[in-house]
């Protein structure tokens, strides 16, 4: 972890999320005087759970998974944040340590505000408030979706839908460079790493994707699609 280079002013940052558009320039200000930027690589542990929670973080840019590890050392992905994300959003009000994990998939740089300029910022703006709360069902109602399209599915199901997932939710390209290992994605879907290799191979010989090491390339997305709603 280290200080970002450039740190922009929250006023003026192209990445800021549309929940902050509803601050008067007076609350900008408030926010720019307590929060820092913090650059992670790849692979870099943002926070760890059991840690105590002192700031709201904010994905600038990059990627991150948010995890918990088992009794048997055993990762469980959780979910997957991408830029303009707010990182640990569900516990930071409900919990003062850290429930879960949070690493860098990516070079990232994650914002921290000090919590308390939080929490006064939604006593005195009910419009702030109001977007805050909408921000947490909505990525309460993401991670519930998600572990039900896991959970209801299939193998081949379950491994269409990550590739979709990253296609068309997180690049926005039938092309991209996969984050993830095939280790992580038997985290994120339950599965044995063996099954994850063994059905992307299957994908690669039906002409449904390309590999070539990291880069995943979907050639029959329509087709990707019909297995991923037959679960």
């Amino acid at each position: 972890m280290e200080l970002s280079l450039k740190v922009s002013n929250c006023k003026e940052c192209i990445y800021k999320s549309w929940a902050f558009q509803n601050l008067s320039e007076a609350d900008l200000n408030i926010i720019n005087k307590t929060k820092k930027e913090y650059f992670f690589r790849k692979g870099e542990k943002i926070c760890t759970e059991g840690d105590k929670i002192s700031s709201f973080m904010y994905l600038k840019n990059g990627l991150v998974k948010l995890f918990k590890t088992e009794t048997n050392a055993k990762e469980h992905i959780i979910s997957i944040a991408k830029p303009k994300d707010f990182v640990g959003l569900l516990s930071v009000f409900s919990n003062i340590e850290h429930i879960y994990s949070i690493s860098a998939l990516e070079d990232s740089t994650v914002c921290l505000v000090d919590l308390e300029t939080i929490r006064n910022l939604i006593k005195s703006n009910g419009i702030f408030a109001l977007d805050f709360f909408k921000k947490i069902s909505t990525i309460s109602d993401a991670v519930i979706k998600t572990r039900i399209d896991i959970n209801t599915r299939q193998l081949r199901g379950r491994i269409a839908y990550i590739l979709l997932l990253f296609a068309k939710h997180i690049y926005n390209s039938n092309s991209f460079n996969l984050p993830i290992s095939r280790k992580e994605i038997a985290e994120l879907i339950d599965m044995s790493t063996e099954n994850v290799i063994r059905v992307l191979s299957e994908f690669r010989k039906d002409k449904l994707i390309q590999i070539e090491g990291k880069n995943i390339e979907i050639m029959d997305i329509k087709r990707l699609e019909k297995i991923y709603e037959l679960g």
